[in-house]
């Protein structure tokens, strides 16, 4: 897969996250999937190709995948959307994923069988279930050459890499607790809050109207839905109210958070997070001098001090805009190039936006 760097040679890291790979934009009886975020597996994979060949064959390159790379939270397990996800489940939902994309994990091998070259998985909280073992070594095996799996954090020359739903309660996981094993047959995903609420409310939503979690700013949807949508956007409150009364008031093994967390998990929440405070508490360790998040789906560099960096790499799915300055559909295909400059221990950072190849025609996105 690699071999050790030889002196003099170029290297540079590539990260990016929030791709959202479900099932495919067209499922097997040949309808579309409405649920599929992901339209660009072709500008994807002439990404990975682009910086494995031409001028920077001869490098060294390291694919980051800053979490949320495959959308577990989207994808059905025969037909139902689950939050009691074990490991053979989560690998069926792996399946799925890999099927709906063959072309991406192709791209992946080939790259990876190259000299000098490596991809990391940092785990998000849409693929939780690349946790277990089980799907880390289908993927290796689909693939064919072994990934490096980061759980919360890939640290290295003081940069700072992690997907960002660590620093945000409603999504926060217990890393003491990836797993609930207590009283169960086989251990099951602990999920965090956040994904109980997609899977269990959200998504309810989303298969009438796929949008709505990708709209921004998120009160002003909400006005528009109540003038526009008035009868659903009611029916969502409502919804709403009774799943919160469930969380307070039942006893189930899903729903085990304390009224304190809960009114924290309310009161920090939002659909764009800012993550920009945590970056710069991270920032204050000397070790550290660049953090990369992902998790927001905003692009973002922010600056700080002597030089103190925070990069948020966005996404590549569709996010729609109701400010009138950036009114309309917003696709940009960001990433953060790490490079090593004439042989220094400190990479330097750009925030670039993949463009792909030219290409005359190609198909629209529907769903």
């Amino acid at each position: 897969m690699g071999e050790a760097n030889t002196l003099g040679q170029k290297k540079i890291k590539l990260v990016l996250s929030d791709l959202h790979l479900g099932k495919g934009r067209q499922l097997e009886n040949g309808s579309i999937n409405s649920l599929e975020e992901f339209y660009y597996a072709e500008k994807l994979v002439e990404f990975i190709q682009y910086y494995s060949s031409g001028a920077y064959r001869d490098y060294d390159v390291e694919i980051v995948i800053n979490g949320d790379f495959l959308n577990f939270l989207q994808v059905d397990y025969r037909g139902h959307y689950l939050t009691v996800i074990t490991e053979s489940i989560a690998v069926e939902i792996l399946k799925s994923c890999l099927k709906g994309h063959p072309q991406v994990f192709k791209a992946m091998g080939d790259f990876l069988s190259v000299a000098n070259r490596k991809i990391t998985y940092v785990i998000g909280n849409h693929d939780q279930g690349m946790m277990f073992q089980a799907c880390r070594d289908y993927l290796d095996q689909v693939i064919g050459h072994r990934l490096q799996y980061k759980n919360i954090i890939y640290f290295f020359d003081g940069v700072h890499i992690e997907h960002g739903h660590m620093h945000e309660a409603a999504n926060r996981m217990d890393p003491k607790k990836f797993f609930l094993k207590q009283g169960l047959p086989e251990p099951i995903l602990n999920l965090p809050f956040g994904s109980h609420f997609f899977v269990e409310l959200v998504l309810k939503i989303k298969e009438k109207y796929p949008h709505v979690d990708k709209v921004r700013p998120f009160g002003r949807m909400i006005r528009w839905s109540l003038v526009n949508e008035t009868h659903l956007t009611l029916k969502a409150f409502v919804e709403l109210f009774k799943y919160a009364y469930r969380v307070i008031f039942t006893s189930e093994l899903r729903f085990r958070w304390t009224l304190k967390k809960l009114f924290k998990i309310f009161f920090e929440s939002a659909i764009f997070p800012d993550l920009s405070t945590a970056a710069r508490r991270i920032l204050g360790d000397t070790r550290v001098h660049t953090v990369i998040f992902g998790h927001t789906h905003v692009y973002e560099y922010r600056q700080w001090g002597n030089q103190k960096e925070y990069f948020n790499t966005g996404t590549w799915t569709e996010l729609t805009s109701l400010d009138i300055v950036s009114l309309g559909k917003i696709t940009k295909l960001t990433y953060v190039l790490l490079e090593y400059v004439d042989q220094e221990s400190r990479p330097r950072g750009r925030l670039k936006e993949w463009r792909g190849f030219h290409r005359i025609e190609e198909d629209v996105a529907i769903g």
